[in-house]
Protein backbone atom coordinates (compact mmCIF):
# COMPACT_ATOMS: atom_id res chain seq x y z
CA UNK A 1 0.00 0.00 0.00
CA UNK A 2 2.84 2.47 0.58
CA UNK A 3 4.84 3.81 -2.23
CA UNK A 4 8.45 5.20 -1.67
CA UNK A 5 8.71 8.93 -3.26
CA UNK A 6 10.61 9.32 -6.26
CA UNK A 7 11.33 12.84 -7.70
CA UNK A 8 14.33 12.81 -8.68
CA UNK A 9 15.09 15.87 -6.26
CA UNK A 10 18.58 17.96 -7.11
CA UNK A 11 21.56 16.57 -4.99
CA UNK A 12 22.25 20.16 -4.55
CA UNK A 13 19.28 20.28 -1.97
CA UNK A 14 21.10 19.46 0.62
CA UNK A 15 21.70 22.84 1.86
CA UNK A 16 24.75 24.33 4.27
CA UNK A 17 22.22 25.29 7.25
CA UNK A 18 22.35 24.54 10.67
CA UNK A 19 20.21 21.92 11.57
CA UNK A 20 21.46 20.85 14.78
CA UNK A 21 20.16 23.44 16.94
CA UNK A 22 18.69 22.49 20.48
CA UNK A 23 15.17 23.43 19.41
CA UNK A 24 15.52 21.57 16.21
CA UNK A 25 16.53 18.54 18.44
CA UNK A 26 14.03 19.15 20.72
CA UNK A 27 11.37 18.63 18.04
CA UNK A 28 12.73 15.54 16.78
CA UNK A 29 12.37 14.37 20.14
CA UNK A 30 9.02 16.08 20.66
CA UNK A 31 7.73 13.79 17.26
CA UNK A 32 9.35 10.42 17.72
CA UNK A 33 7.73 10.12 21.20
CA UNK A 34 4.50 11.21 19.30
CA UNK A 35 5.40 7.87 16.68
CA UNK A 36 6.36 6.05 19.49
CA UNK A 37 2.97 6.32 21.66
CA UNK A 38 0.82 6.58 18.25
CA UNK A 39 2.11 2.46 18.10
CA UNK A 40 1.28 1.74 21.27
CA UNK A 41 -1.91 2.70 21.46
CA UNK A 42 -2.56 1.17 17.85
CA UNK A 43 -3.29 4.69 16.38
CA UNK A 44 -0.97 3.26 13.16
CA UNK A 45 -1.57 1.26 9.91
CA UNK A 46 1.82 -0.61 9.27
CA UNK A 47 3.99 1.50 7.38
CA UNK A 48 1.41 3.51 5.75
CA UNK A 49 0.62 6.35 7.99
CA UNK A 50 2.74 9.99 8.68
CA UNK A 51 3.66 12.65 10.91
CA UNK A 52 5.42 15.96 10.07
CA UNK A 53 6.17 18.98 11.87
CA UNK A 54 7.64 22.45 10.32
CA UNK A 55 11.31 22.55 11.28
CA UNK A 56 11.86 25.12 13.78
CA UNK A 57 13.38 28.03 12.24
CA UNK A 58 13.06 27.04 8.93
CA UNK A 59 9.61 27.75 7.17
CA UNK A 60 10.33 25.84 3.88
CA UNK A 61 11.42 22.60 5.57
CA UNK A 62 9.92 19.91 7.29
CA UNK A 63 10.55 16.86 9.75
CA UNK A 64 8.66 13.34 8.42
CA UNK A 65 9.03 9.57 8.86
CA UNK A 66 10.74 7.82 6.38
CA UNK A 67 9.18 5.33 4.31
CA UNK A 68 9.59 1.74 5.25
CA UNK A 69 9.71 2.32 9.07
CA UNK A 70 6.92 1.46 11.08
CA UNK A 71 6.29 4.27 13.68
CA UNK A 72 7.59 1.45 16.54
CA UNK A 73 10.84 2.18 14.72
CA UNK A 74 10.73 5.80 14.71
CA UNK A 75 13.69 7.64 17.05
CA UNK A 76 14.48 11.26 17.36
CA UNK A 77 17.72 10.80 15.05
CA UNK A 78 16.20 8.77 11.75
CA UNK A 79 13.48 11.08 11.36
CA UNK A 80 13.99 13.15 7.85
CA UNK A 81 14.36 16.86 6.72
CA UNK A 82 12.92 17.50 3.83
CA UNK A 83 12.57 20.66 1.89
CA UNK A 84 8.55 21.38 0.06
CA UNK A 85 9.77 20.12 -3.01
CA UNK A 86 10.55 16.48 -2.13
CA UNK A 87 14.37 16.81 -1.35
CA UNK A 88 15.68 14.93 1.33
CA UNK A 89 17.85 17.79 3.38
CA UNK A 90 18.90 15.96 6.21
CA UNK A 91 18.46 11.86 7.16
CA UNK A 92 18.78 8.86 4.93
CA UNK A 93 15.73 7.69 2.70
CA UNK A 94 13.47 9.33 1.40
CA UNK A 95 9.88 9.70 2.80
CA UNK A 96 6.71 7.80 2.20
CA UNK A 97 5.03 9.39 -1.39
CA UNK A 98 1.23 10.05 0.11
CA UNK A 99 3.09 11.72 2.88
CA UNK A 100 5.51 14.16 0.50
CA UNK A 101 2.40 14.98 -1.39
CA UNK A 102 -0.28 15.18 1.43
CA UNK A 103 2.11 17.30 4.18
CA UNK A 104 4.43 19.08 2.04
CA UNK A 105 1.11 21.08 0.66
CA UNK A 106 -0.47 21.29 3.68
CA UNK A 107 2.64 23.05 4.74
CA UNK A 108 2.97 24.96 1.98
CA UNK A 109 -0.76 25.95 1.56
CA UNK A 110 -1.73 26.52 5.48
CA UNK A 111 1.25 27.67 7.40
CA UNK A 112 -0.89 27.55 10.17
CA UNK A 113 -0.29 24.37 10.37
CA UNK A 114 3.01 23.91 12.41
CA UNK A 115 2.26 19.92 12.74
CA UNK A 116 0.40 17.83 10.32
CA UNK A 117 -0.51 14.08 11.59
CA UNK A 118 -2.61 11.54 9.39
CA UNK A 119 -3.72 8.45 10.28
CA UNK A 120 -5.77 5.33 9.65
CA UNK A 121 -6.95 4.92 13.33
CA UNK A 122 -9.71 2.97 13.87
CA UNK A 123 -12.48 4.57 15.11
CA UNK A 124 -12.04 7.93 13.54
CA UNK A 125 -11.54 6.21 10.17
CA UNK A 126 -15.12 3.47 10.94
CA UNK A 127 -16.62 7.61 11.15
CA UNK A 128 -15.46 8.78 8.33
CA UNK A 129 -16.78 5.67 6.62
CA UNK A 130 -20.35 6.30 7.51
CA UNK A 131 -23.52 8.93 6.80
CA UNK A 132 -23.62 11.71 7.87
CA UNK A 133 -21.60 13.89 10.08
CA UNK A 134 -18.47 11.67 11.66
CA UNK A 135 -18.96 13.07 15.22
CA UNK A 136 -22.61 13.78 16.87
CA UNK A 137 -21.35 15.64 19.94
CA UNK A 138 -22.87 13.38 22.36
CA UNK A 139 -19.03 12.81 24.60
CA UNK A 140 -17.79 15.15 26.52
CA UNK A 141 -14.52 14.53 25.30
CA UNK A 142 -15.72 15.16 21.44
CA UNK A 143 -16.75 18.54 22.62
CA UNK A 144 -12.95 19.45 22.77
CA UNK A 145 -13.58 19.50 18.74
CA UNK A 146 -17.03 21.04 18.77
CA UNK A 147 -16.52 23.22 15.50
CA UNK A 148 -13.21 22.31 14.53
CA UNK A 149 -13.67 19.67 11.98
CA UNK A 150 -14.97 18.97 8.53
CA UNK A 151 -15.61 16.37 6.90
CA UNK A 152 -13.27 15.91 3.16
CA UNK A 153 -16.06 14.16 0.80
CA UNK A 154 -13.95 14.08 -2.27
CA UNK A 155 -12.21 11.02 -1.57
CA UNK A 156 -10.10 10.28 -4.73
CA UNK A 157 -7.56 7.14 -4.07
CA UNK A 158 -4.05 7.42 -2.94
CA UNK A 159 -2.40 11.38 -3.38
CA UNK A 160 0.41 11.07 -5.53
CA UNK A 161 0.76 13.70 -6.81
CA UNK A 162 0.60 17.88 -6.00
CA UNK A 163 -2.67 17.97 -7.69
CA UNK A 164 -4.15 15.74 -4.96
CA UNK A 165 -2.20 17.10 -1.85
CA UNK A 166 -3.31 20.58 -3.32
CA UNK A 167 -7.27 19.72 -3.28
CA UNK A 168 -6.53 18.19 0.22
CA UNK A 169 -4.40 21.31 1.32
CA UNK A 170 -7.49 23.37 0.30
CA UNK A 171 -9.96 21.33 1.31
CA UNK A 172 -9.03 21.83 4.96
CA UNK A 173 -10.26 25.12 5.03
CA UNK A 174 -10.01 26.36 8.62
CA UNK A 175 -10.47 23.35 10.71
CA UNK A 176 -7.89 21.38 12.71
CA UNK A 177 -9.72 18.07 11.82
CA UNK A 178 -10.27 16.67 8.97
CA UNK A 179 -12.23 13.19 8.30
CA UNK A 180 -11.12 12.04 5.10
CA UNK A 181 -14.08 10.41 3.58
CA UNK A 182 -13.04 6.62 3.06
CA UNK A 183 -10.00 7.51 4.23
CA UNK A 184 -8.61 8.47 7.61
CA UNK A 185 -8.15 11.71 9.81
CA UNK A 186 -5.64 14.67 9.66
CA UNK A 187 -4.91 16.71 12.19
CA UNK A 188 -3.69 20.36 12.00
CA UNK A 189 -1.87 21.69 15.00
CA UNK A 190 -0.52 24.98 16.17
CA UNK A 191 2.46 22.61 17.62
CA UNK A 192 3.95 18.84 17.90
CA UNK A 193 2.36 18.78 21.27
CA UNK A 194 -0.97 20.27 19.74
CA UNK A 195 -1.29 17.43 17.08
CA UNK A 196 -0.42 14.66 19.55
CA UNK A 197 -3.48 15.64 22.50
CA UNK A 198 -6.01 16.15 19.34
CA UNK A 199 -5.21 13.04 17.65
CA UNK A 200 -5.20 11.42 21.02
CA UNK A 201 -8.36 12.20 22.00
CA UNK A 202 -9.87 12.26 18.66
CA UNK A 203 -9.62 8.60 18.73
CA UNK A 204 -10.39 8.20 22.13
CA UNK A 205 -14.25 10.27 21.23
CA UNK A 206 -14.79 8.24 18.30
CA UNK A 207 -14.21 5.14 20.48
CA UNK A 208 -16.90 5.82 22.68
CA UNK A 209 -19.20 7.31 20.13
CA UNK A 210 -18.54 3.93 17.71
CA UNK A 211 -19.46 2.00 21.30
CA UNK A 212 -22.40 4.19 22.06
CA UNK A 213 -23.61 3.45 18.13
CA UNK A 214 -22.64 -0.52 19.02
CA UNK A 215 -25.86 -0.82 21.35
CA UNK A 216 -28.58 0.15 19.05
CA UNK A 217 -29.91 2.46 21.37
CA UNK A 218 -30.15 6.32 20.11
CA UNK A 219 -26.85 8.35 20.85
CA UNK A 220 -28.33 12.18 22.19
CA UNK A 221 -26.24 14.72 21.30
CA UNK A 222 -25.68 17.59 24.04
CA UNK A 223 -27.57 20.94 23.22
CA UNK A 224 -25.69 23.20 21.35
CA UNK A 225 -25.71 26.06 23.91
CA UNK A 226 -23.91 23.75 26.27
CA UNK A 227 -21.58 22.02 23.42
CA UNK A 228 -20.35 25.44 22.68
CA UNK A 229 -19.51 26.50 26.18
CA UNK A 230 -17.88 23.34 27.06
CA UNK A 231 -15.56 23.95 24.02
CA UNK A 232 -14.74 27.15 25.23
CA UNK A 233 -13.75 25.68 28.90
CA UNK A 234 -11.90 23.33 27.25
CA UNK A 235 -10.05 25.44 24.71
CA UNK A 236 -9.34 27.58 27.34
CA UNK A 237 -6.51 25.33 28.81
CA UNK A 238 -5.59 23.21 25.59
CA UNK A 239 -2.39 24.78 25.32
CA UNK A 240 -0.64 23.90 28.09
CA UNK A 241 -2.69 20.61 28.61
CA UNK A 242 -1.20 19.47 25.50
CA UNK A 243 2.47 20.81 26.44
CA UNK A 244 2.09 18.62 29.92
CA UNK A 245 0.05 15.82 27.96
CA UNK A 246 3.26 15.24 25.62
CA UNK A 247 5.50 15.79 28.47
CA UNK A 248 4.15 12.43 30.06
CA UNK A 249 4.22 10.53 27.01
CA UNK A 250 7.98 11.58 26.94
CA UNK A 251 8.47 10.20 30.48
CA UNK A 252 6.59 7.07 29.98
CA UNK A 253 8.72 6.37 26.88
CA UNK A 254 11.62 7.25 29.00
CA UNK A 255 10.77 4.55 31.35
CA UNK A 256 9.94 1.63 28.97
CA UNK A 257 11.18 2.66 25.35
CA UNK A 258 14.58 5.43 26.11
CA UNK A 259 15.71 4.10 22.79
CA UNK A 260 13.03 6.90 21.18
CA UNK A 261 15.68 9.81 21.71
CA UNK A 262 18.27 8.48 20.11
Amino acid sequence: MAHALDLAAPAAARLNLDLETEEIRAARVDLAACFRMAHRLGLHEGICNHFSAVVPGHEQLMLVNPYGLSFGEVTASNLLITDLHGAVVAGEGVPEATAFFIHARVHLKQPRAKAAFHTHMPNATALSMTEGPPLVWAGQTALKFWGRTLVDEDYNGLALDEAEGDRIAAALGDADIVFMKHHGVMVLGASIAEAWDDLYYLERACEVQRLAMSTGRAVLPVPEDVARRTYEQMRAGDRESARLHLESVKRELRRTEPGFEA
